[in-house]
């Protein structure tokens, strides 16, 4: 090769280099916290960066899986991450009113369609009346699942001592072991022992009236991310979006799902049937009024949020367009 071919090829490929530098520095790194690793809709951030998602937004994600929504709020509120995804609603109004600098920038579930109330095959507990004087699971106080308990509790004004039980296999463990008379899981996890027989429904989220058709689970982040970094939120929603229509049109979304949840397959497609796509998009917080309500109810609030404060709280984040 001549001298100046040599010289040419090699800075062609000092170039090719360098692109491949300026492609990876281009990637900025998002840091998120999210309650329950193996379920479906708080596996939208997991999905979206295996399948790429992300990445095409010029994002890497930092993922942090926690045992309830409020551990992953105190993340962001000390700063070690910049957004949770699937906290409870009245988790992050009550984290709100107490001073914390956080917002709460879209909807991640309506409705609680996923979450189930269960027991073991031989228990004496057959219909949600024979739930009181019973210990009944949720995660961690202040997590959607507890929340959702003190609905069914007051809805059906039953007796039982709510416990806290972690996450849903260790909830599973407890139950299995008789620490604990009733579990909580959502759906799609424990539709395979529900399908084995191994533990029997009792109660399902849709039997609780106030957690119809509002926002039960929050997307926060902190006033830092939202004030400087306000561009790269954007584009962490418009990722989070298109991750959402891409998980309920591509079978390869049920795949990558099937991979990191470690559920059977059979299970796996059938987790749309549970949770319909237009309960998990992030555009809007349906029901406020109610949940400052309830909130207050459920003594997550001394008082209810003014208008002023629920529009400061509020700060929905939206894609870029």
């Amino acid at each position: 090769m001549r001298q100046r071919d040599f010289y040419i090829a090699l800075m062609t490929l000092l170039a090719a280099f360098a692109s491949i530098g300026e492609a990876a520095d281009a990637e900025e790194t998002v840091r998120v916290s999210v309650p329950q690793r193996g379920a479906w809709d708080t596996g939208i951030t997991e999905l979206g960066q295996r399948g790429g998602i992300f990445k095409k937004h010029g994002l890497a994600l930092e993922i942090l899986y926690t045992q309830g929504g409020a551990e992953s709020i105190q993340a962001v509120i000390a700063g070690s991450m910049d957004i949770a995804t699937g906290a409870g609603v009245s988790a992050a109004v009550s984290t709100y009113a107490k001073g914390a600098p956080i917002r709460l920038i879209g909807s991640e579930m309506i409705g609680s369609p996923d979450l189930f109330w269960y027991v073991l095959p031989d228990s004496p507990v057959k219909k949600i009346s024979d739930l009181n004087d019973r210990t009944i699971a949720y995660s961690i106080t202040g997590s959607s699942s507890h929340a959702a308990l003190l609905e069914l509790l007051r809805q059906y004004k039953l007796t039982a001592k709510p416990v806290s039980a972690g996450g849903m296999p260790a909830t599973l463990t407890q139950i299995m072991t008789g620490q604990v008379d009733v579990g909580w899981a959502a759906a799609p996890f424990g539709l395979d022992l529900l399908d084995q027989g191994k533990i029997r429904l009792v109660a399902r989220g849709t039997d609780v009236g106030a957690l119809r058709g509002r926002t039960a689970r929050v997307n926060v982040t902190n006033l830092e991310m939202l004030t400087k970094h306000r561009e790269t939120l954007d584009r962490f929603i418009q990722a989070y979006r298109e991750t959402i229509d891409w998980m309920y049109t591509d079978p390869a979304a049920l795949k990558f799902y099937a991979d990191f949840s470690g559920l059977p397959e059979k299970i796996v497609a059938r987790v749309r049937e549970f949770i319909p796509k237009e309960t998990i998009l992030p555009e809007q917080i349906i029901g406020m009024d109610q949940i400052n309500a309830d909130a207050v109810k459920l003594k997550f609030l001394p008082a209810p949020l003014t208008p002023e404060q629920i529009t400061e709280m509020v700060q929905i984040a939206t894609p870029l367009k």
